[in-house]
């Protein structure tokens, strides 16, 4: 192995700005991932940026499995990537739809690809 070699990169330290709570949805820059524990505002935790979550969704979109997903800040759950973004919204390849989910669900599967996606 090289010597330059520091992990696989599949979880990264991120410092709160606001108290988390395990398994929230965190938006650190342009990447998506879910904290793996509760991190305390100003403290640093370790966020998940890729794998496969339960995750809240907007109750009426509708999203078909593999789909590319819009994390709506101010819903606080994934849309579907038709939505329009609103200012600070995360869209394109940090997110996408593990399983389908329709109209009336208030969860889905979500793959975090760890690729950075874009911030309105």
């Amino acid at each position: 192995m090289s010597n330059n070699y520091i992990q696989p990169g599949n979880v990264i330290d991120y410092t709160a700005g606001s108290d988390i709570a395990s398994g929230d949805v965190v938006v650190i820059g342009n990447m998506l991932g879910v904290a793996k524990t509760d991190i305390a505002t100003g403290e640093t935790g370790s966020v998940q940026i890729t794998g496969v979550f339960k995750c809240p969704k907007v109750s009426a979109a509708v999203i078909a499995q593999g789909e590319s997903l819009t994390w709506d800040v101010s819903a606080g759950a994934f849309d579907d990537n038709a939505a329009t973004p609103a200012s600070g919204d995360v869209t394109g390849p940090p997110a996408v739809a593990f399983a389908a989910a329709g109209n009336g669900d208030t969860t889905l599967l979500v793959k975090f690809t760890g690729v950075p996606g874009t911030v309105t």
